[in-house]
């Protein structure tokens, strides 16, 4: 205990290796949220749903505070139900006329102050009936008191209207985009939206007793959440959260499993000697020649792209590296001590002395390589995903990237879904290596001082 303290005391002399920690627990707590209050799968759904799931959204819509450092200020996205009635956004109001006929209205009221229109305006409805089919007129009410007819037409059971693929709405608004018309201020030369408070009225007529309507209301605005959506509508925030978690696992899983099955394979080989430390060291040689990388991608390419099956891959791969060689140096050192000596004198076993005597005097030495090397490991997982040969499941970060790279995130100037991933990777590689520099200054004597 004591000596925890006082290397506790050491570590909380260098402010990068606070820093460090500080950015490392913040993830770790992230990716606590994110497991306990994102079920496994629900993150598979939402990721592999599409637009069936995210239908609501726009899409390549950048994050929504993208506003806060723009002159022109882009439009949030919103959706507004008619089954969530509030006297406010959404008024809802139903009138059986005869027992037979029954009015429906449904009205819904957004501020508008944008100095750009929208991507898209759509109503998805929802009708109940049995043969006859309800009638509905929908109306546009502009802050300046203008009403446009937008349509009347029978709804289905289920049926999306889509403002802008009207064109009927073009022609009445006199050829101009239905988005453009619009918002179109009468009075402005400069061609900039009306900003103001709109409505769009929605007066519907059912023909059979208990037949019913319901629409949900799509503002598909330019700007959408915390960060924003990619070529299917997903929302980002759900693959940059889970990211997290991953990231974290595959990092700390592949770097304690190949340091510590590192140091007690050098142990093994110091100890015998003969022919089982000729063994290790011609498979470690042999091993530092492969091309890692490519191995990597041969299996996700031939074998499986499974997460659990690359992890196990990189762990073998890197087992036998020069880790090795420098374990293997000092556990020779550390064999000829007297104390090792006196234990072989009253009678420990080989398995004793290796994991009682020889390992325990590495541990120091492990823990600042072992924190050091978690972020080659993230990033090892990411460039796979870059490469496509990721776990085609999984929300990554790497995956991010990858779809961004598909379709051409960059030259469309969405630079958003490159940098955000991108700039989580820096941090965690910043955290990690900040911590691991620290704490080897700390457990190296050679180090101790500079």
């Amino acid at each position: 205990m004591s000596s925890f303290k006082r290397n506790l005391q050491e570590i909380l002399k260098y402010p990068s290796a606070i820093a460090g920690s500080l950015i490392i627990l913040a993830l770790v707590i992230v990716a606590g949220i994110v497991i306990t209050t994102i079920p496994y799968s629900e993150a598979i759904r939402l990721w592999r749903g599409g637009e069936d799931v995210w239908y609501a959204n726009p899409q390549y819509a950048p994050p929504a505070w993208i506003n806060y450092f723009r002159s022109e200020k882009l439009p949030v996205s919103f959706a507004l139900d008619s089954f969530e009635s509030d006297g406010e956004q959404v008024v809802t109001t139903f009138e059986d006329v005869d027992g037979t006929t029954s009015r429906t209205n449904i009205t819904y009221t957004f501020d508008f102050q944008a100095d750009v229109v929208p991507q898209e305006i759509s109503l998805y409805f929802d009708a109940t009936y049995e043969s006859k089919q309800p009638f509905a007129s929908i109306l546009w009410v502009t802050p300046d008191g203008r009403e446009i007819r937008i349509g009347d037409f029978g709804v289905d059971k289920q049926r999306t209207y889509r403002l802008s693929q009207d064109e009927k709405l073009k022609r009445r608004l006199g050829g101009v985009p239905p988005m453009d018309g619009l918002f179109a201020d009468p009075n402005s030369e400069s061609g900039k939206p009306l900003k103001g408070t709109y409505q769009l009225l929605i007066e519907s007529v059912a023909f059979e007793p208990g037949s019913t309507l319901h629409a949900e209301f799509v503002f598909f605005g330019q700007v959408y959440g915390l960060a924003g959506t990619d070529h299917q509508r997903r929302d980002l925030t759900l693959p940059l959260l889970y990211g997290v978690p991953i990231a974290l696992a595959f990092g700390l899983l592949a770097a304690l499993g190949t340091s510590i099955m590192t140091m007690i394979i050098a142990a093994i080989g110091a100890w015998y000697g003969g022919w089982v430390d000729e063994l290790i060291q011609r498979i470690t040689e042999v091993n530092l020649v492969l091309p890692f990388l490519s191995i990597l991608i041969m299996v996700g390419t031939f074998y499986s792209r499974s997460i659990w099956t690359i992890l196990g891959v990189t762990v073998l791969l890197s087992i036998f590296t020069g880790g090795i060689k420098g374990f293997r140096a000092i556990f020779l050192q550390v064999k000829e001590s007297a104390y090792i000596e006196a234990a072989r004198a009253y009678g420990s076993s080989d398995t004793r002395v290796i994991f009682k005597y020889l390992i325990p005097r590495m541990i120091p030495l492990l823990i600042p390589g072992l924190v050091s090397s978690v972020p080659a490991f993230v990033f090892l997982e990411a460039s796979l995903a870059i490469l496509g040969l990721g776990d085609p499941v999984l929300p990554t970060w790497g995956k991010i990237i990858n779809d961004a790279q598909t379709n051409a995130a960059l030259y469309k100037g969405l630079y958003y879904w490159v940098l955000e991933p991108a700039v989580l990777l820096m941090i965690t590689g910043l955290g990690f290596a900040m911590l691991g520099f620290a704490l080897d200054r700390i457990f190296n004597p050679r180090l101790r001082g500079i």
